[in-house]
């Protein structure tokens, strides 16, 4: 444990107030994490009718608030095959990708910032998970036909869908609200915007989340407002890990070599004089030979 604190081992990177990650580390922490997450969420056996109420009871919510509007954005996305298309390798492939990508970028180049960031993405997931348990949601495309929905992943040529082969069996098919899509994708805007230069890479990470919001709907995999709810999952996510995180945000450390230096000059410097070699200003050094 002291070697993985004093960073002697392969790949380690020494934050600024003397906290120590490792690459190899962060991914073992991030797979465990992962298949706990998965473990718990796709063993949620809640039944259909169960997702089914609470689907009516969001449905009832939207219509009062006069956001019901997710058939009419579908229906209108199907006229148009590229767009729902492109919609469902969004929605399976750029969740991950760029999470992943932003989370490397973190470590490389802002490596004081990653802790916090990394601890805010896992608190939210986290926050997702307790939703997906407490409040199990069938999505859009899993209501019955008269409400005007369609499975797109199924229907339309992609890499995978949630309804055949291995995907049917170990996935949550009501692990829906709220949205960790939308969480991840809020996340990646939150750490690419004000760290990259480009204007057009800024406008990406504006576009990302949003354009995530538009997919999630066109595919019938969310209602509009499991959206905001994964975005409160973030932001809470953010309040725990600023409030706890220490790593990267402490005072700076002097290098090693800075504090042997500093020791070196104190100890060639004192800051008396030697009896042996009196002062100027003193009697025996002014008194005639």
């Amino acid at each position: 444990m002291s070697a993985l604190r004093e960073g002697r081992l392969r790949g380690a990177r020494r934050l600024r107030d003397g906290h120590v990650l490792y690459w190899w580390l962060e991914i073992i922490a991030v797979v465990v994490f992962y298949l706990v997450y998965s473990a718990i969420r796709n063993a949620n056996e809640s039944g259909a009718t169960i997702a089914f109420g609470h689907a009516r009871e969001i449905i009832r919510v939207q219509r009062a608030l006069g956001i019901n509007v997710e058939e009419t954005i579908q229906d209108w996305a199907l006229g148009w095959r590229p767009v729902i298309v492109f919609s469902n390798y969004f929605y399976g492939s750029l969740h991950f990708v760029v999470t992943a990508g932003a989370a490397i970028f973190l470590y490389r180049r802002w490596p004081n910032d990653y802790p916090r960031w990394r601890n805010t993405l896992g608190v939210a997931t986290a926050i997702a998970l307790i939703g997906f348990v407490a409040y199990p949601l069938m999505p859009p495309r899993l209501l019955p036909g008269s409400y005007g929905f369609v499975d797109t992943l199924q229907r339309y040529p992609t890499l995978w869908s949630f309804n055949s082969g291995a995907m049917s069996r170990v996935s949550n098919q009501y692990a829906a609200m709220p949205s960790v899509h939308c969480a991840w994708a809020l996340w990646c805007a939150c750490v690419f915007f004000p760290r990259v230069r480009s204007p057009w890479a800024r406008i990406a990470a504006v576009a990302y989340p949003t354009m995530t919001v538009a997919v999630i709907v066109i595919t019938g995999n969310h209602y509009l407002v499991d959206a905001p709810a994964g975005f409160a999952c973030l932001g809470i996510g953010y309040l725990v890990a600023h409030r706890f995180t220490r790593a990267g945000r402490g005072e700076p450390v002097l290098a090693d070599d800075a504090v042997a230096s500093v020791g070196a000059s104190t100890s060639a410097s004192p800051s008396s004089p030697s009896p042996s070699s009196p002062s100027p200003s003193s009697p025996s050094a002014t008194a005639p030979a």
